[in-house]
């Protein structure tokens, strides 16, 4: 018998109510604010807002780089702010804000303002979805059988942004197609789904801020008791040396998947592509990327090294490049719901190998390390599709550009080696 017998409360054999998948879910608003609605729905208004305002392609790109600066800043902002305020404020306070500055882009056809409200709003995305991945990283440790299944529920709430938008989007469009600059509404009403989900968001914030107060003591408890440390030593600390292979293939994967997120609308609709189809297409994908939380579990779970990196990133340059050479309708359909199934698990990826090579104390290091290097291919992606979309070749030009980046983002991550 223990001389020091731990209170009922700490016994590790303590039954854990933890509703581990209910709190994943709602912190899957997160993403679906951050990046499913805030970033991504854009694709859809940039066809409407180009023609009414008279855009060339590279400025409509530049839109998204705008945004992937303002994503940027808040990424480095992160590591300041994460030792000064409780990741579940910094959840909240970001997604207020990206819900003010969604609001904010239907009052202006200037260009230069539509520029600032984009990176504002990427400034509040990058809050979000950075803490939300570190809080459902945190959540997944508790429950090692199935972290990857946690965090790809997390990453999966793109996709449910993505749906609504699909639907959202071309309604208020046809609604509103008889008032001057019509596409407005569509920023108005994405709005109000924000501060829906924000508001959503207050309960796993809550619920997490006052778990996070009670475990420590009854980690530290049971592995005293049981003299076992898991994972990673402690004293192992982030260096970028050490993921230099995974953050330069996560560069590339930043590069090419926004330049497809971005233009892959426009294409369909120059290709001929009918509004329920163009609708049904990105249904489709936000689908696929909630689904693809269970497809990747696995592979996630499995790997320490950049295995899965490198595999998703392959895939997901076959999915970029099938638009640019066909029009077939079952090859388009295809392409989607294929990077919709794979391109939120390369992030959940990222969020899984710092956590299998780094401790829990250094995951906010990783993880923030991770969302820059994503940042800085985002601002080179969206402008230099456009670029190519404006010259011979077009925007099918673009997709091409934006699969070898994928593509070369797998060979560097494949060279990624456990620590």
């Amino acid at each position: 018998m223990s001389r020091h017998p731990l209170p009922a409360s700490l016994a590790s054999d303590a039954p854990d109510r933890t509703p581990y998948l209910r709190l994943a879910l709602a912190l899957s608003l997160g993403a679906a604010v951050s990046l499913g609605i805030t970033r991504f729905a854009y694709g859809l208004l940039l066809p409407p807002m180009r023609d009414d305002l008279g855009w060339s392609y590279t400025l409509a790109g530049a839109m998204n780089t705008a945004n992937a600066v303002g994503y940027l800043i808040g990424a480095l902002a992160m590591s300041w702010l994460l030792k000064r305020l409780s990741p579940m404020r910094v959840l909240l306070a970001g997604s207020v804000l990206a819900t003010l500055f969604m609001a904010a882009s239907g009052f202006f056809t200037s260009a230069t303002a539509l520029l600032l409200q984009r990176g504002l709003a990427g400034v509040a995305s990058a809050l979000v979805f950075s803490t939300g991945g570190l809080l459902a990283a945190r959540l997944g440790a508790r429950q090692p059988h199935r972290s990857g299944f946690l965090l790809g529920l997390y990453y999966g709430g793109t996709g449910l942004g993505i749906v609504v938008s699909a639907l959202g989007v071309p309604w208020l469009l046809e609604r509103a197609a008889g008032q001057p600059h019509g596409w407005a509404w569509a920023w108005w009403g994405l709005s109000l789904v924000c501060a829906l989900a924000t508001a959503l968001l207050a309960w796993p914030a809550r619920a997490l801020a006052a778990s996070e107060a009670a475990r420590p003591a009854a980690a530290a408890a049971v592995a005293t008791s049981t003299g076992q440390a898991a994972g990673p030593p402690a004293s192992r600390v982030f260096r970028m040396r050490d993921f230099a292979f995974a953050l330069a293939g996560y560069a590339g994967f930043g590069v090419g998947y926004i330049g497809y997120m971005t233009f892959v609308i426009a294409l369909l609709r120059e290709q001929g592509s009918s509004p329920g189809a163009i609708t049904l297409f990105y249904a489709l994908l936000g689908v696929a990327v909630v689904a693809s939380s269970r497809i990747w579990a696995g592979l996630l779970d499995r790997h320490q090294s950049g295995q899965a990196l490198a595999r998703l990133n392959a895939l997901l340059g076959v999915a970029a490049i099938l638009p640019a050479l066909t029009t077939a309708w079952p090859l388009v359909i295809a392409s989607g719901v294929l990077f919709g199934g794979v391109f939120l698990s390369v992030v959940a990826s990222t969020t899984a190998l710092v956590r299998h090579n780094l401790p829990p104390a250094q995951w906010a290091a990783g993880i923030s390390a991770f969302t820059v290097i994503f940042a800085a291919g985002q601002i080179v992606g969206p402008t230099v599709v456009g670029l190519i979309a404006d010259g011979p070749g077009g925007l099918a030009r673009g997709l091409v550009f934006s699969a070898l980046a994928l593509w070369v983002g797998a060979a560097l991550a494949l060279r990624q080696r456990a620590l």
